[in-house]
This record gives C-alpha cells, sequence and structure tokens, in this order.
C-alpha cells in the first residue's frame, strides 16, 4: 500500500433523514474501514425519533461529526453543508442505506494517489432492499466518464465516489428534490475533465421499492430539467441524453 496514505485525510459526507432501519448498517461499515484517517460528518434532515436514537448511539465517536436540522431539508442542502464542514484533503460520499466494504478507502485513495486522479469511483453491487443482500447485481461502470459520455450513462454510484477537495471547490448539489447529485456529478467532470473507477466491487447499493430513485419518470424529468437550465442541452441533445440514460438503467437495474 503507497506510503503516502499516512500523509492524507478523508472527509465523508452522509446525509440522513427517517433511515433508522438502514443507517446504523451505513455506519458501521464507515467505522470498519482499514484506513483510519476519517472523519465522517452525517447531517440529519430532523429525522423521527427512531432515526435519532440509532444515531445518538455515535454521537460520542471521535471520528463522527452529528449536525443536528430542525427542519427537514432535501439531500443536495445537506451534502452542501457538509462540504462546508469538511477539512480533510479527500471528500467521500455515502448514502444512509448504502453500505461499504472494509477496504474501500484505502484500495480507492491508494488508486487516486498512485494514478494522480482527482475524482475516482468503483464498481458496485446493487440489491433491492426487500431481498436483503440475497441478490446481489454486479455494475459495472464505463472505465472512465467525461461530461459527454456521462450525460448519456449516469453509472457512477454516488456512495463510490472520491473527490479531491480543490477539485470541488465552490461547486455545490442543486436544491432540485432528486437528482441533485447528477448535478453535481455534471459540474465536477466540467472543471476535471474525467473521472476514473476502479473495477473492484467496494460498495453495495440498497434500491429501497419507495426510495426517490426507484421513480423512473421524475428522474427523467429532472435530469431533462437539469440538461435544459444548466448543462445547455438543446433539444435534441437532451433527448438522446435521455434516451441512452433509460437504455443503461434498464441494463443495470431491470424494469422493476
Amino acid at each position: 500500500m503507497n506510503d503516502d496514505l499516512n500523509q492524507i485525510s478523508v472527509d465523508i459526507v452522509l446525509p440522513n433523514y427517517n433511515s433508522a432501519p438502514y443507517v446504523s448498517e451505513t455506519i458501521n461499515s464507515v467505522i470498519n474501514q482499514t484506513f483510519k484517517n476519517w472523519k465522517l460528518i452525517v447531517v440529519d434532515g430532523n429525522s423521527n425519533i427512531e432515526t435519532r436514537k440509532v444515531l445518538e448511539k455515535y454521537s460520542n465517536h471521535p471520528n463522527i461529526n452529528i449536525i443536528w436540522l430542525k427542519k427537514n431539508k432535501k439531500a443536495g442542502f445537506c451534502r452542501n453543508l457538509a462540504m462546508r464542514n469538511s477539512k480533510s484533503d479527500y471528500i467521500a460520499f455515502i448514502d444512509s442505506d448504502d453500505i461499504w466494504e472494509k477496504e474501500k478507502l484505502s484500495k480507492q485513495l491508494d488508486f487516486m494517489i498512485k494514478n494522480k486522479y482527482y475524482f475516482t469511483y468503483t464498481n458496485y453491487h446493487s440489491f433491492r432492499s426487500e431481498e436483503k443482500q440475497n441478490n446481489l447485481k454486479e455494475v459495472r461502470p464505463a472505465k472512465y466518464f467525461n461530461f459527454e459520455k456521462f450525460i448519456r450513462n449516469t453509472s457512477i454510484a454516488t456512495s463510490t465516489m472520491i473527490i479531491k477537495k480543490t477539485s470541488i471547490g465552490n461547486t455545490k448539489f442543486s436544491n432540485t428534490k432528486i437528482c441533485e447529485d447528477y448535478f453535481f456529478k455534471c459540474q465536477i467532470l466540467k472543471k476535471v475533465n474525467y473521472a476514473y473507477c476502479l473495477s473492484e466491487n467496494l460498495t453495495k447499493y440498497r434500491i429501497r421499492k419507495n426510495s426517490l430513485q426507484s421513480n423512473k419518470i421524475r428522474n427523467l424529468y429532472w435530469i431533462w430539467y437539469i440538461n435544459k437550465n444548466f448543462n445547455q442541452l438543446n433539444f435534441f441533445n437532451n433527448l438522446i441524453s435521455l434516451l441512452y440514460i433509460s437504455f443503461n438503467s434498464l441494463k443495470k437495474y431491470g424494469f422493476k
């Protein structure tokens, strides 16, 4: 393993809202990382009592900072707030129902340092919540993405990303109800030009039956909106983008 890993730190951004059944497994997967120089920044959007009780168990952990909001805010707001509180060299992202393999940080950071990459992601396993990890589906994104490639195949899962903090700068997640991460990834790719894949399955991505991301029609509407208003795509290129994204989504997750 690269000796330079001992010289760096990573902050992990976790937006949370009413995720009591899942968030403990998520946080434990961070605590169990073989790479130890991390800080977890949890931003809780005024969750229910059950979720608050789960989070409070971690409130005294020296590497975990929990920010309690008085009102429910969108995931984009929560991630932006966490990034503003970041003081590390790299920023990683994890959602409150996903799970990391224990060597996720060490392998991915080593990959970044050796190759001098600014933005990386990994392969991952997806599973439907009701199946309880009994039917893992491997997702292998492209070896690299630039902006033009990404708007046709959005296979970078947010919970697999690590980005060098200097590359983020003032870039923020959008305040849209969903697809705020699509907006963010587009803006980062415009700045750094390329993101690169570590081809190992280092994250388990949970698909909840009633989650925002499971509503494919609504997702496509917001991608269209972002493409039109922020990515400046004309009607034809926007339509091509959505057709490719729809096709690739079916390949990844099927018709369910």
